[in-house]
């Protein structure tokens, strides 16, 4: 899949935000780069990513976070089948999702 869309533009974007050295940066990045919608979208999906390898249900993470089901089917597909892009992330951001929207996280 990454042959579509890879490019010299797509890797200066990819070099760009490895060279971000702190949050702040990343938040100046993206403010610049994304619109609020985009950058919430983004974040979003991330912490379905998340709450699905914990073992939360569709239904479970629709209701605690208004997310359509068809979306997290989207993102458990890219799990499940997907680069391993959200795996490779979350497991080097570990467990400690301080931020969950579903209480009594497992």
């Amino acid at each position: 899949m990454k042959d579509k869309w890879k490019d010299s533009t797509t890797d200066k974007l990819c070099d760009a935000i490895m060279s971000l050295q702190n949050r702040e940066e990343c938040y100046q990045l993206f403010e610049d780069l994304c619109t609020v919608s985009e950058i919430k979208s983004l974040a979003q999906r991330l912490h379905i990513a998340s709450l699905l390898s914990k073992g939360y249900t569709y239904s479970d993470i629709s209701v605690a976070t208004g997310v359509s089901t068809a979306t997290i089917s989207r993102v458990n597909r890219c799990l499940e089948y997907g680069a391993d892009g959200y795996k490779n992330v979350l497991s080097r951001l570990g467990e400690d999702d301080n931020n969950s929207i579903i209480k009594g996280d497992k």
